[in-house]
């Protein structure tokens, strides 16, 4: 990596959301990390990248150790820069909050709100080492509102949209911003699962709802806009947006309108 080469710091890139962005800045020109606890599909990420553009780095982000090991080796690769830490890892898994199990609402806590955390913590001396840092979070449109029938999931996003906004504050005096990100309903692994005894996936009980399902080659345009522009949130496609306008508004209509297409909860898989 050259003196001058930004760089970005990826968790879930194995996937999603955190591919993309990965496969993006790529094409700017930018050093990338490869993280994730999926090792086949950190192989399938960096296929799409250039040999010596990339860092492989198997991570658990609720194994604190394993933090700080991923991010010596970054490290060294990067002269102890980081440009970008995109703190994107989650999982999402649905239902009412009295059928779910202690250990799905442990583990999405664990990995959406406790992972995330760590990875803050983790990577803050090479941020504040390098001029012009970000993190950047990934929240969800479930952050903007309350989601029923993905409430644990939800709250997560909230933690998160306050951890961009507190971190944005805090972080002032070392040169580094904070950002997030609010997508609605993104085509990922997240909503491609097909219910046993359906035919159909969440992607298509989504649409079949009249609900927008944005590619997901949105994402890295709205992560370049994030990082580089002043707005502390970013929601991400049409969803988003009329979400955000109309909790700020209306939320007494918005109430309403959530009430009458009731949870979506069950378009939603761990992934």
């Amino acid at each position: 990596m050259s003196g001058s080469q930004k760089s970005i710091f990826i968790t879930g890139a194995a996937s999603g959301l955190g591919r993309e962005v990965a496969r993006y800045f790529a094409n700017v020109g930018w050093f990338i990390g490869l993280a994730d606890v999926n090792e086949k599909g950190l192989d399938e990420t960096a296929a799409l990248l250039l040999p010596g553009q990339f860092s492989r780095h198997k991570l658990d982000v609720t194994d604190r150790a394993q933090w700080k090991k991923a991010v010596a080796e970054f490290a060294k690769r990067t002269d102890g820069h980081m440009t970008v830490l995109f703190n994107n890892a989650g999982i999402g898994s649905g239902g009412p909050i009295q059928d779910m199990t202690d250990a799905d609402i442990d583990k999405m806590i664990a990995v959406n709100l406790t992972g995330v955390i760590s990875g803050t913590r983790a990577c803050f001396d090479l941020l504040k080492n390098t001029p012009d840092a970000c993190v950047l979070y990934t929240s969800s449109a479930a952050g903007i509102y309350g989601s029923a029938g993905l409430s644990v999931y939800s709250a997560t996003k909230f933690a998160v949209r306050a951890l961009a906004e507190a971190h944005d504050i805090e972080w002032r005096p070392y040169g580094i911003k904070a950002r997030s990100l609010m997508p609605g309903f993104i085509d990922t692994n997240i909503i491609a699962a097909v219910d046993s005894g359906s035919n159909m996936s969440g992607k298509d009980k989504l649409q079949s709802a009249g609900v927008e399902v944005s590619p997901v080659a949105i994402i890295g345009p709205a992560a370049w806009e994030a990082i580089h522009g002043n707005k502390v949130h970013t929601p991400v496609n049409k969803m988003a947006k009329q979400l955000a306008f109309a909790a700020r508004w209306f939320p007494n209509r918005l109430r309403k309108q959530l009430g009458l297409l009731g949870g979506l909860g069950d378009v939603v898989k761990p992934g």
